[in-house]
């Protein structure tokens, strides 16, 4: 804060009782971690609805496709839903692009990043790895290699991945498709994000 002024400066706030108190993590107490704590909560309840505000980024994004990003990842859960997936693996296959945004060059981890807390293993190893795996039915046309997929055949998901591609993502670029509304998936998107399976910054008790 400025002496003369008593006008803070850039980078400053005041600090109020419900924040933290130290400068330092080390000077960390009780008390300023549980301030912490309850904040962390009411923030991370509110991921369901930043999830879906980025998703919705995809919406009249075609970079050239038959159908626009949105509709291929409503088409890619529609798909899987109709063929009986469970609800995981559904919001998985919604989901599975929506790094393409912020992650142009490595989307899939970017989605998996997203996704793994809240997965199985298998499908967080589908959505890290399906851009490999989708490579299979184009690479070839861009001079590259359409069975770059090999790499990972010693993988125990490897048949998973290659399921998924076949079945949902590489076959979800049809614009007379009666695609579900992300309205109709939006509740499974908040049951699985309304608790992690495993973190390292939520306690199993």
């Amino acid at each position: 804060m400025d002496i003369k002024t008593g006008q803070m400066e850039a980078g400053q706030t005041a600090v109020g009782a419900d924040h933290a108190k130290f400068r330092e993590m080390k000077e960390g107490t009780q008390e300023d971690w549980s301030i912490i704590s309850k904040h962390y909560m009411e923030f991370a309840s509110d991921l369901p609805d930043r999830v879906l505000t980025h998703l919705k980024l995809l919406e009249g994004d075609f970079g050239g496709f038959p159908v626009c990003r949105m509709e291929h990842s409503l088409q890619t859960a529609t798909r899987a839903h109709r063929d009986g997936r469970g609800e995981r693996y559904v919001v998985m296959a919604l989901l599975h692009d929506i790094g393409d945004t912020l992650g142009t060059y490595n989307h899939p981890e970017v989605a998996a990043a997203i996704l793994k807390p809240f997965v199985t293993e298998q499908e967080h190893w589908i959505c890290q790895h399906h851009g490999a795996f989708q490579g299979y039915y184009f690479f070839h046309f861009l001079g590259m290699d359409k069975d770059v997929r090999d790499t990972f055949r010693d993988s125990p998901h490897f048949d998973a991945c290659a399921e998924f591609c076949e079945k949902y993502d590489q076959a979800a670029f049809d614009p007379d498709y009666d695609s579900e509304s992300l309205e109709f998936f939006e509740p499974m998107v908040r049951r699985v994000f309304a608790k992690p399976l495993s973190s390292m910054y939520v306690s199993d008790d």
